[in-house]
């Protein structure tokens, strides 16, 4: 008010929350999400059933899947979503720890606050903790011998625990993974590069999970154009062809005038002889399989079969470029182009029926840069669940060959950093030693949930495992089937440095985000700009 007279800054409708009240919102909200996720996090974690708006449901303990599944609007839980999205993106696992530890550490800060310490301080103090803890998990890291498959399956059977599959199948699909990943590892120096996009994941109901199986090659969802083409080809040579086997239409509109009936037949004749030659260059070439990105024409699909030639059309992109790095083939874009040194190998392409589908199998390649695995189960949703379990490994294995490092899990490296994060706030003067503790309790939430999931007694758990730390256990964690503290190293409970690395960057980025915030905005909503109301489009445009 100016002399009784109100000045409008925002719109008239527009929500606002300020002060401590917005701080308090925010966190709680940010909670909320943690917790939805929370039950999920180790072996003994429990599913969340999703039911869409269509009805369609989602059976699965994938933090990232279950939260990109919530209808979530609060703004602050949509923050801590994009910490969930964020992992798995960088590391494929690690997604509810990340979420878990995030709302930990505004839990504890939530304390803080009330105590009066400034959010400033708090933020301060949990990026000193944040720095020291990278330290900590550098030296605590292990580096790994690259050669030992077995530790790398150690890493795919620590990514899938808890998940549907258990005891032997979990091992069978651990060495499909690790063979994959190391199939499509390319050496550059000393470090190693994987492409994920070398590996395909095709998935079918039915058979079990046992029945899962790694080809060595590309399985394409789909069948040969022709019936009479052969259903097996072996010592297949491979074209790959980006460009239609048809017929051109001419770019223009243009009219074909016919004055003599024999005029029609000589131009159908023509258009025969044009297909018949496209086939001969491919036949000229040596060429007995054919991936067509285009379409193929029936008369075309006819000669081919003739020929002997095995045919596939409208083969997708990323397909072609799978085909190109598992048979070392040349994708060329016009069929005058193609040579005899443009063609792939394959010990063998066949077409073979899975379920109700006929899919095109092009396996035994040598040193395939792209490799497939074929996921079966026994109904949708456990093919799904396969599928999202097979994608974690997938990343941890890959990112375990990158980095060259591994930690130990069962909540020992969380455990570990608290310990010496305690030691290190007693070296730091000020407030902030109070937020480095704090954080120290908040990554303690980890171990922490984990007993809580088990139904073992939380206290007890936690006092344990301070205590086999503090005497120099720094890989004693938690067995959850049993309820004792082990080494976790032993057990080969293990998994990449940078999957507890990017949790507590992402967690501690986002608990900051949210702290500073102190002031919430509601919009009431784009509308048109009226010419009366002085204050409105100020508000619309410029706050």
């Amino acid at each position: 008010m100016l002399g009784g007279t109100p000045i409008y800054i925002l719109k008239e409708g527009t929500e606002r929350e300020s002060g401590k009240s917005a701080q308090m919102k925010n966190i709680e909200a940010a909670k909320a999400i943690a917790d939805a996720v929370r039950t999920t996090l180790g072996p003994k974690g429990m599913d969340k059933m999703l039911v869409d708006s269509m009805g369609d449901v989602t059976i699965t303990n994938d933090g990232v899947t279950i939260l990109k599944e919530m209808d979530v609007v609060h703004p602050a839980a949509k923050m801590i979503i994009e910490v969930a999205k964020s992992q798995d993106q960088e590391c494929g696992d690690g997604t509810t720890t990340a979420v878990v530890l995030a709302g930990e550490l505004l839990s504890r800060a939530q304390e803080l606050l009330e105590e009066n310490v400034h959010s400033t301080t708090i933020t301060r103090g949990y990026q000193m903790a944040s720095a020291k803890a990278f330290e900590i998990l550098e030296d605590l890291g292990q580096e790994i011998d690259l050669s030992d498959d077995e530790i790398l399956k150690s890493i795919a059977i620590t990514s899938m625990t808890g998940k549907s599959a258990e005891g032997e199948t979990r091992k069978y699909l651990a060495e499909l993974v690790v063979k994959a990943v190391k199939s499509v590892a390319e050496k550059d120096g000393k470090v190693y590069r994987v492409d994920m996009d070398s590996i395909k994941v095709e998935k079918k109901n039915g058979g079990s999970i046992g029945d899962t199986e790694l080809i060595e090659g590309v399985i394409l969802d789909k069948e040969k154009v022709h019936p009479g083409m052969p259903s097996s080809v072996k010592n297949a040579r491979i074209a790959l062809i980006n460009a239609p086997m048809e017929i051109k239409k001419t770019e223009i509109d243009a009219n074909i005038r016919i004055n003599d009936p024999s005029q029609i037949q000589a131009f159908l004749d023509q258009e025969e002889k044009m297909l018949r030659d496209m086939v001969e260059k491919v036949r000229a070439t040596g060429a007995n399989v054919v991936f067509c990105q285009k379409g193929i024409d029936d008369m075309a699909q006819h000669f081919m079969a003739k020929e002997g030639i095995y045919a596939v059309r409208r083969v997708k992109k990323s397909d072609m470029e799978k085909l190109a790095r598992a048979t070392g083939a040349n994708i060329v874009t016009g069929l005058d182009e193609l040579t005899k040194d443009d063609l792939g190998n394959a010990g063998l392409v066949e077409e073979r029926k899975i379920g109700d589908d006929d899919m095109t199998f092009v396996m035994e390649c040598k040193n395939p840069r792209s490799v497939s695995i074929l996921i079966r189960g026994g109904s949708e949703h456990v093919v799904n669940e396969v599928e999202r379990i097979l994608n974690d490994a997938l990343h941890t294995v890959a990112i375990a060959l990158e980095d060259g490092k591994l930690v130990a899990g069962g909540g020992a490296s969380a455990v570990e950093i608290a310990l010496q994060l305690r030691d290190y706030a007693a070296t730091i003067g000020g407030r902030e030693q109070m937020a480095i503790e704090a954080f120290a309790d908040a990554l303690e939430g980890i171990p922490r949930a984990l007993a809580e999931n088990a139904g073992l007694d939380v206290i007890d758990t936690l006092i344990k495992l301070r205590k086999a730390h503090k005497d120099g256990k720094r890989s004693a964690g938690l067995d959850v089937f049993t309820g004792d503290i082990v080494d976790m190293r032993e057990r080969n409970v293990v998994e990449p440095i940078r999957v507890d690395r990017q949790a507590i960057s992402a967690a501690t980025d986002v608990a900051t985000m949210v702290l500073r915030i102190d002031d919430v905005i509601a919009a009431k909503g784009n509308e048109s700009k009226s010419s009366g109301g002085g204050g409105g489009d100020f508000g619309n445009d410029e706050f």
